[in-house]
């Protein structure tokens, strides 16, 4: 083809949801210009979308989705276009998001809060009202942030779900997060998740000192043609890798991780105990 752009999906949110329409488009055949006809536009304009120098709007992102027959999906352009517009995610996550809907196996790690895709909608919206009063973010993006939550738990419940393993630091389930009854329900919910037959659920305690392997919250996927996506995160920033050699180091330290954290018996009773208020 004369003239095609190479795409970087890592560059910017724009860049990855262009990359994410054109790799859509392809795999069903369609030229740029039978996708814009499909959808109302002209061909210059879907080019433009692809290659990140035209924006993508509300209406466009709703065309592309029936066009492409995923509307009402839990993965879909309107959805990527909210993540853009209202700056609810950090760089490289909306990509993550597209392999996490179709991932067959999860494994996650988190440190301080409880990861998201395990947090009950009480304990998010406390999270969310504390960085608005902080003023990070706005109550409108608190809003998108806990419907985008929403949006994420629901597609794992479909009918083969991911096997979902989550090792969490101790502080996890120490740190208090709103009042009683919200961390109560919230505990309640970890007990009630690792007695899912797709789950597995450890605790790293505070034991294991310089032992836990990972000092920020990582993310792994398992796709359906077994290939692995990484995702780890920081206070400012995502990362994204697909590429094998970086990533198997990661799938090494995460197995050396769960050799370290207690089984998921001793992790539930040490959740039981921290409900009941035991040290």
């Amino acid at each position: 083809m004369v003239n095609r752009k190479e795409l970087n999906p890592d560059g910017s949110p724009e860049e990855a949801f262009g990359a994410r329409l054109r790799s859509a488009r392809e795999a069903r055949g369609w030229t740029q210009d039978e996708l814009a006809e499909r959808m109302g536009y002209t061909g210059r304009h879907v080019s433009g979308v692809e290659t990140g120098r035209k924006p993508p709007t509300r209406r466009f992102a709703i065309r592309a989705d029936v066009a492409l027959g995923i509307e009402g999906t839990g993965d879909t352009f309107e959805r990527a276009w909210g993540e853009m517009r209202h700056g609810v995610l950090l760089e490289g996550f909306p990509e993550y998001l597209a392999y996490e809907g179709r991932a067959v196996e999860i494994r996650l790690f988190e440190l301080g809060i409880i990861p998201g895709l395990l947090q009950t909608p009480e304990y998010a919206r406390v999270l969310a009202d504390s960085a608005v009063q902080r003023g990070s973010i706005t109550a409108e993006t608190a809003d998108e942030r806990g419907a985008l939550l929403a949006q994420r738990q629901a597609a794992l419940e479909r009918p083969q779900p991911p096997i979902l393993i989550v090792v969490m630091d101790e502080s996890c389930i120490r740190r208090p997060v709103g009042l009683s009854a919200v961390m109560e329900r919230q505990l309640v919910s970890l007990v009630e998740f690792a007695a899912l037959p797709n789950t597995v659920l450890q605790i790293a305690p505070f034991g294991i000192g310089e032992r836990r392997s990972f000092n920020r919250p990582v993310n792994l996927l398992t796709l359906a043609d077994m290939s692995v996506v990484s995702y780890v995160e920081s206070q400012t920033q995502g990362h994204l890798d697909r590429e094998i050699p970086s990533v198997l180091p990661l799938v090494r330290t995460y197995h050396q991780l769960q050799a370290e954290a207690l089984s998921q018996a001793a992790s539930v009773d040490m959740i039981n105990q921290v409900r009941k208020g035991s040290p």
